[in-house]
């Protein structure tokens, strides 16, 4: 006898179970990637993003940081063949913006894809070209990226929204490290002066409440123009005349300016905090602030 509506029960129940569960397989199917090749694509400029990128996404997305070498000096980086492929291909770009990776937004206007969603962290924090750019140092944002990355990764593989859920709120925790660590300094350094031969260092000076002196000079070292004598006599007069605390040095970058002011700070007892750019290798972000929270600590406080 064929099934049908005339059939016994059993064959009934067993059409429709079988028919609910072809229904919820393939409805799986779809809302899943099919296997690791399908996995979303996220390419990030920067790998202080790629990494909270990868603590979120786990092994359900693909990560690639484009720059990611601590030794290179971000501001000479060219993309090879090979990342302009990755950038095409992404799903998920996430760059830094407000003029520090201008290099990739022009990758992706000559590789338009209207598929494509780009994460920007100066969008997230309201930030435009000519202020400082050195985002990640600011401790609001990566919260806030790091919610762009979810409801993106979310929207892009929904069958994953829930692990991304529960990875983002330990990223969140986590990062509560980095507030009660910085809120513990600045009670105990708000206002002292310090200088720096970048301004590398500067939103989270900020934020620590530190007196950041000469910045017009860190700001024509970063643009790579030429400081003025008066500039350059001022940065040199804080450090030999003790009026700074400390120097915070790019040590990303090889630049015989700042290597003579950091030599200078040396000669003049003056603590050197260096820091870096791009996350050290097999270094999770909020570890790397935390290591630099712990050294300024140290230089500050005479440790």
């Amino acid at each position: 006898m064929t099934v049908g509506s005339i059939g016994p029960i059993w064959a009934r129940t067993a059409l429709r179970a079988g028919a609910i569960l072809l229904v919820a397989t393939l409805c799986a199917a779809a809302a899943r990637p099919a296997d690791a090749a399908d996995k979303i694509t996220i390419v990030a400029a920067e790998n202080v993003y790629g990494d909270i990128a990868g603590q979120i996404a786990g092994s359900d997305a693909s990560v690639t940081s484009l720059i990611n070498n601590p030794a290179q000096d971000p501001h000479l980086f060219e993309a090879s063949p090979s990342a302009v492929r990755r950038i095409a291909d992404a799903q998920i770009v996430i760059v830094n913006g407000a003029g520090y990776d201008s290099w990739i937004e022009k990758l992706l206007r000559a590789n338009p894809n209207p598929k494509r969603v780009v994460i920007s962290a100066a969008t997230a924090m309201g930030s435009k070209p000519g202020g400082n750019p050195h985002l990640w140092y600011d401790p609001a944002t990566m919260p806030r990226v790091a919610n762009a990355i979810t409801v993106t990764l979310s929207a892009a593989d929904p069958a994953h929204a829930t692990a991304f859920a529960t990875r983002l709120n330990a990223v969140l925790e986590s990062l509560k490290r980095i507030d009660a660590r910085v809120a513990q300094l600045r009670s105990k350094y708000h206002g002292t002066p310090v200088t720096a031969t970048e301004p590398v260092f500067g939103p989270m000076a900020k934020a620590l409440g530190l007196d950041m002196r000469d910045e017009p000079f860190q700001i024509a070292v970063m643009n790579d123009t030429e400081p003025s004598a008066q500039d350059l006599a001022a940065v040199e007069g804080d450090i030999k005349q003790h009026r700074v605390k400390a120097l915070f040095y790019n040590s990303q970058v090889s630049e015989a300016l700042a290597t003579r002011l950091r030599d200078l700070a040396k000669a003049s007892n003056i603590p050197v905090i260096g820091v870096t750019e791009t996350l050290p290798p097999s270094t999770h972000y909020q570890d790397w602030i935390l290591a630099e929270l712990d050294a300024t600590d140290k230089a500050l406080g005479g440790k």
